[in-house]
């Protein structure tokens, strides 16, 4: 089946060192997997592959066929180019954490087209903007609305939040956060990605940043280590 769609590039990964398989986020289709044959050979190819960076936004016509779990493309272009995301290296660093964190956190379940509309909305607001300090922890935290939890009930007089429940609560419970934190997550909820005020300090996003992780960890199964964490906790020293 021939379809059209848009998609997010997750990850891609080389394959024979020619070839790559790339994971992507569709409109229309939900998380594929592609096979690009010869991507690093001939003009035209080496081109494109170009295209397979992480999280750049395409438009792909494709052959779909579900028993198969390797699609293949008929032709691919850019859908949405992006400014700086590639060429500023704060940037950069956020978006190979951020498709890292996507590659573990979004399965196979079919299409999401609300979750790609805001992924697709976001990335291109953090294209076409400099402040940018919060923006990896706002998407973070917005994007467990699309996944299925968000956290509940941010009511003033209860001060804890209980990372395994998801909720926040006058007492604190095993896996709860201390006061501080719950404080810190609880303005984090409060940000837009217009927020331009220097709300946190570099420690609170880090502080922010590994509840966010342990967090989607309670949530997720089998997410595993986020290996670009250590060089973006780098970047906002």
């Amino acid at each position: 089946m021939l379809v059209k769609t848009k998609a997010i590039v997750i990850s891609s990964v080389k394959y024979n060192e020619k070839s790559l398989i790339v994971r992507c986020l569709t409109e229309s289709e939900g998380v594929q997997s592609y096979f690009i044959h010869n991507a690093f050979t001939g003009r035209n190819n080496k081109q494109k592959s170009v295209f397979f960076q992480p999280l750049t936004q395409l438009e792909i016509e494709g052959y779909h066929n579900n028993k198969k779990h390797l699609q293949k493309i008929k032709e691919v272009k850019v859908a949405y180019p992006y400014h700086s995301l590639h060429f500023d290296i704060v940037k950069t660093t956020i978006v190979l954490f951020l498709s890292e964190v996507l590659h573990h956190v979004i399965k196979e379940e079919g299409k999401n087209e609300e979750l790609f509309r805001y992924l697709e909305s976001a990335l291109q607001w953090f294209d076409n903007h400099d402040k940018v300090f919060n923006f990896h922890l706002i998407l973070l935290l917005q994007l467990t609305k699309y996944l299925g939890f968000f956290p509940q009930e941010n009511l003033d007089n209860k001060i804890f939040f209980n990372i395994d429940e998801g909720v926040f609560s006058e007492k604190q419970s095993l896996n709860g956060l201390s006061v501080e934190n719950t404080r810190l997550l609880k303005k984090l909820m409060e940000l837009k990605f217009n927020s331009t005020e220097m709300v946190f300090t570099s420690l609170q996003r880090r502080q922010l940043l590994k509840i966010m992780i342990d967090y989607y960890s309670f949530n997720i199964e089998n997410i595993g280590k986020i290996k670009s964490l250590e060089i973006l906790s780098q970047i906002f020293d």
